[in-house]
């Protein structure tokens, strides 16, 4: 699979410089961690799973949690349980149109993780790994124990992705020992962890918080205080961090705004008519929020994001796209041997060899997964690109 792989070939061939990569579940760990982009959730009760999967696979989707977890209800867990076995089972028999999205499980359980992988049998083959729910220093070693013996007895290679969501993370007299306390676990783990997740939703819920769709993760103080500090753990560029993920957008109906959109008018009005219609669309299925946040998560270091619903999807990858400006940067900076300042191509700030090699890194990582634009070409015209079919523009094949 690639991203944007959905779109015409003649479509992406305008878009952009350097395409995105082919990728797989086999692929290096951190090109799939980069690659993840948006990860669309889905009940595992759902009877037309398989189909939803391969649905999702063909608009887009690379990575998918098919959650046995807060998605569904105590007594449902049986028979998700079944459900997913009996999918999986038969996408793995069955024709298979597109590509399989990167899939993973969440479970409630240690031990759902190794029987699941034997009540599957080669269909587990399909998965990429496990995603566990509140993760902590305590409840976390089953969990990776547990993958290690699925993993072990299955021949298959598994990851995990955790998820900081607990109280303990929460409250702050408990949160600098638990921080600390995930990162020597994980460290045990290494080759394992494809990605650490944060829950904000129930971050929020340990203060009977809920951020309306006007306001970010990142306007509510409590909240950008966890990330912030998660990230300044879990997230270094020395080589002890993670891929941190972006948190949940919980919203996508429209409904009556208190505040002013959030989205700038400035870039659309600079690509013209058909792109302000891509604005007001974007205003109507309340993604403006969205887009200010994922702005926000790669300032604050986080990449790729929780999905619940697939109109999402599109937004976050159109915004994980390099730039040309970013991709002329981040290479004259890895070209620059024994540290000095230049002046960018673009002749608008300083690139400093030492301090922003890392970034620079990041940036060409994040190229292989999501492509670098043409010089021309901006998020509008991606966005305009990925949602015309969706929303009732223009269709891309």
């Amino acid at each position: 699979m690639r991203h944007f792989g959905h779109l015409a070939d003649d479509v992406r061939a305008r878009l952009f410089l350097e395409q995105p990569a082919a990728f797989d579940r086999h692929s290096e760990p951190a090109l799939l961690s980069t690659a993840l982009g948006a990860t669309l959730y889905s009940p595992a009760t759902r009877l037309t799973l398989r189909s939803d999967i391969q649905k999702q696979a063909a608009r887009g989707v690379v990575s998918m949690v098919l959650c046995l977890e807060d998605a569904i209800a105590d007594h449902q867990v049986a028979e998700a349980e079944s459900n997913l076995v009996a999918q999986l089972r038969l996408a793995d028999t069955g024709p298979t149109p597109a590509a399989p999205p990167l899939l993973f499980v969440r479970v409630r359980h240690a031990e759902q993780i190794p029987d699941l992988v034997r009540r599957l049998g080669p269909a587990a083959g399909l998965l990429t790994g496990f995603v566990v729910p509140k993760f902590t220093e305590e409840s976390g070693a089953p969990f990776l124990e547990a993958l290690a013996e699925a993993e072990l007895r299955s021949g298959h290679r598994l990851f995990v992705m955790p998820v900081l969501e607990s109280p303990e993370l929460a409250h702050l007299e408990s949160r600098r020992d638990q921080l600390f306390g995930i990162a020597r676990l994980l460290e045990k783990y290494r080759e394992r962890v494809l990605a650490v997740r944060l829950g904000v939703t129930d971050l929020c819920s340990a203060y009977g918080l809920r951020r309306s769709p006007d306001l970010t993760a990142y306007d509510v103080a409590l909240v950008a205080g966890v990330i912030g500090d998660v990230v300044n753990v879990l997230g270094r560029a020395d080589g002890t961090g993670y891929t941190v993920t972006g948190p949940v957008w919980e919203y996508f109906p429209v409904q009556e705004r208190m505040f002013k959109p959030q989205l700038r008018r400035t870039p659309f009005a600079e690509a013209g008519p058909p792109a302000d219609s891509v604005r007001q669309r974007i205003i109507e299925h309340d993604l403006d929020g969205l887009i200010r946040e994922i702005e926000l998560d790669r300032a604050n270091g986080l990449l790729g994001k929780t999905c619940i619903h697939p109109s999402h999807v599109s937004a976050v990858h159109a915004l994980s796209v390099v730039t040309h400006e970013e991709y002329s940067d981040a290479r004259d900076i890895l070209q620059q041997d024994g540290g000095g300042v230049l002046r960018s191509a673009y002749t608008n700030k300083m690139n400093e060899a030492k301090p922003h090699r890392a970034w620079a890194e990041r940036v060409v990582l994040r190229a292989r997964a999501f492509g670098v634009a043409r010089e021309e070409v901006s998020f509008v015209d991606l966005l305009e690109a990925c949602l015309g079919a969706e929303f009732g523009g223009r269709t891309q094949r």
